[in-house]
């Protein structure tokens, strides 16, 4: 495969933030500190996992509200909120919030779908007959419409409040945060749909394998298949995990990326023995192909503890500005 030079203009950590289920406050604090470092240490932007049922960040919305108090200019991000639990009105409140005391640098990452537990789950979230509850992408629609910032009714719809009659809209708005909704895509489907609706688009390492058992090839028709539907004028983040061991932490100048147990699953990983791994397709609108590798180093941040595994990832900026995504 022919390559063509490729630079990275952007580049992030993930981190799930996770803590010892006896004492949340420990782990929370330490990634608070760790958002603070890698701010310190030059990384264009931080984001968190929300995960459910975890000892790790829930509430992706309460933990960045933190955040912003707590760091500067760095990007902070969501990797992904499953959307499926959240109420697209009441979310799109807590994350405008979260951006405008972020001064404009939250960048919101969702996922549709089923999800996780929600036999558990799904009881304790939902009214009535949760089972037929809509869990489509209509839902990242809905969310995405709630940010635009629209006038409720009609110009002459007035609402009482103790500042005098107002006209209804979400608050509070926050302006260009519409342009800052990536979608976490890892199929045809979801790389058509995001471009096709305007969203950037978040990949990694889990994907789905059509047509092909070769996870670069499946990616790379990922990308190919989200810029021709109209994603080539976005933003899209390539991310990749990055789980030292015990040796390697003690050398983080010579650590390489490692891969978690193969799932058995549709879904596929890389091998951790393929070499492979340390290059990554990293694409920009002006290439015709996805002939366009890049070797990635692991930028690894010691968070002082053997359950903050972080997970590294390039983000490239395709024409747009990096504060703005």
């Amino acid at each position: 495969m022919s390559r063509q030079a490729a630079s990275i203009s952007h580049i992030g950590f993930l981190t799930p933030g996770n803590y010892p289920d006896e004492d949340p406050l420990a782990g929370l604090e330490q990634t608070l500190q760790l958002l603070e470092y890698g701010e310190q240490r030059g990384f264009n932007s931080a984001w968190v996992r929300q995960r459910h049922l975890e000892p790790g960040i829930s509430s992706a919305s309460a933990f960045l509200a933190a955040a912003t108090q707590r760091t500067r200019h760095i990007e902070l991000g969501t990797a992904v909120i499953p959307i499926g639990y959240e109420s697209p009105y009441r979310l799109a409140e807590d994350l405008a919030t979260v951006d405008v005391l972020s001064r404009g640098r939250l960048n919101i990452g969702l996922s549709a779908g089923r999800p996780l537990h929600a036999d558990l789950i799904g009881p304790l979230a939902f009214d009535g007959d949760w089972e037929n509850h809509d869990f489509s992408h209509q839902r990242v629609l809905r969310f995405a419409d709630n940010l635009r910032g629209a006038y409720l009714g009609n110009q002459a719809t007035l609402i009482k409040t103790p500042f005098g009659p107002q006209r209804p809209r979400l608050q509070p708005y926050a302006k260009g945060l519409i342009d800052r909704i990536w979608y976490g895509g890892g199929s045809l489907r979801s790389a058509e749909w995001a471009g096709r609706n305007g969203f950037n688009l978040l990949i990694g390492n889990v994907t789905t394998g059509e047509q092909t058992d070769d996870f670069f090839v499946a990616q790379s028709r990922q990308l190919e298949t989200y810029r021709a539907s109209g994603g080539d004028t976005r933003r899209v983040a390539l991310g990749g995990s990055s789980c030292p061991s015990t040796a390697r932490m003690r050398s983080p100048a010579n650590a390489i990326p490692t891969m978690p147990p193969a799932d058995t699953s549709a879904r596929f990983r890389p091998r951790a023995s393929d070499a492979r791994f340390s290059r990554a397709i990293l694409w920009d609108r002006r290439m015709k192909s996805s002939n366009a590798c890049v070797r990635i180093r692991s930028f690894l941040i010691s968070a002082n503890s053997a359950w903050n595994c972080l997970t590294s990832s390039t983000m490239r900026n395709t024409g747009r500005s990096s504060t703005t995504s």
